[in-house]
């Protein structure tokens, strides 16, 4: 594929392609603005940039927590909103058309959309990390549009065929599913495993769901809410799991040890996962790790916070982060999902039109349920 089809979804080139089409516009889009500014917009119809690319008609998509903060401050780090967006990147669609070279999809058949294409060609990317690609086109981060409209483009290695019985709601669940795997191969889990996860959203709950469908013989969640905590009791599989609710006032040592104490632990756990970004959630969690345990970091909070680094030499934690997915880890969620170890149809909890958009990311703004998914446009 060349290189410059890895650019077809910037919103600058989305610009262009609108002021020169000759064809009527008929790609109904959900459009950032700005912070708290959004439209519906008709664009043009994605054009195959490569013989081995894919339109996808969009089914479904998840809101993700990295979409609500580009709705709510119009940038992540560095990633900054400079002009007009799409926003969505958690979806599963109906191929449409394919190009002359697509070998493995044919239209009609329901897919997985894995919203990142590297450059294919840098050493990271040859190396098989491709994820940590410094020129990832990965849909809805400026300045590359998103899935939340009618159609998409992509290559058609990056769509995942789903099984007959795997829905197109739970397709869209693929990609948070993805990132749960990732930071669970991350963190090495293997059967026996004790491990703690710090966040009951999304990718906590799946990060825990992930790891008990590794093996781990138990798996403890954390959050400070408690009907999240009472969600998570009920959902994860394959593993004996606990819940913990920190004290409010208590020291991070402190919550450590009656965490430890409570769920059996030992002299700490194997694993500890922090899918909350929250410090006090990392000062907690390299406290209840037993020496030589592995910690993996995968919420995103303040760029900077303190860091128990003392604790980390002495007890000689590896320490990981973990950042979207990687070589596998979408087939391997895809696998998870089919065969029923994962309950990701279990994890929604709301749905609404395309039209109710603004609405749906409002609802998880507010913390409302855990993953609200938003119907393709309809003709």
């Amino acid at each position: 594929m060349a290189f410059d089809s890895l650019h077809r979804g910037t919103t600058t080139e989305t610009a262009m392609e609108s002021e020169t089409a000759t064809e009527k516009p008929q790609n109904l889009s959900f459009v950032l603005e700005a912070p708290f500014k959004v439209k519906y917009e008709e664009r043009p119809i994605p054009k195959l940039e490569s013989p081995h690319d894919v339109l996808v008609r969009i089914d479904w998509t998840g809101i993700c927590g990295s979409d609500v903060h580009y709705y709510t401050e119009g940038r992540i780090g560095a990633f900054v909103l400079t002009s007009p967006m799409v926003l969505g990147h958690e979806s599963s669609g109906t191929i449409h058309s394919v190009g002359s070279s697509v070998t493995s999809l044919s239209p009609g058949d329901r897919v997985a959309l894995e919203p990142g294409v590297p450059c294919r060609r840098c050493p990271r990317c040859k190396a098989g990390t491709y994820n940590l690609c410094l020129h990832m086109a990965f849909a809805s981060t400026p300045p590359y549009d998103g899935t939340l409209a009618k159609y998409y483009a992509l290559p058609e290695d990056f769509c995942y065929k789903l099984p007959d019985h795997v829905t197109l709601e739970e397709g869209a669940l693929v990609e948070p599913t993805a990132v749960a795997v990732h930071i669970v191969r991350q963190a090495a889990v293997k059967p026996g495993n004790t491990v703690v996860v710090f966040g009951a959203g999304p990718v906590g709950l799946l990060c825990a769901g992930v790891s008990a469908a590794f093996g781990a013989k138990r798996v403890v969640v954390v959050d400070i809410q408690e009907k999240r905590l009472a969600f998570a009791q009920g959902w994860v599989k394959g593993a004996k799991t606990n819940t913990f609710l920190p004290g409010k006032d208590a020291t991070a040592e402190e919550n450590a040890a009656r965490l430890i104490s409570e769920n059996s632990l030992g002299d700490g756990a194997d694993v500890v996962i922090d899918a909350s970004g929250a410090a006090p959630s990392v000062a907690t969690g390299i406290e209840a790790l037993r020496t030589g345990g592995t910690y993996v970091q995968g919420g995103m909070g303040r760029p900077e916070i303190p860091f128990p680094i003392l604790k980390v030499c002495v007890k000689e934690v590896t320490v990981k982060g973990s950042f979207r997915y990687g070589s596998g880890d979408y087939k391997l969620a895809v696998e998870l999902v089919a065969a029923g170890k994962v309950d990701v149809k279990g994890l929604v909890t709301g749905k609404v039109g395309f039209g109710e958009a603004e609405k749906a990311f409002e609802t998880v703004r507010g913390g409302e349920g855990i993953k609200t998914l938003i119907e393709g446009v309809k003709d």
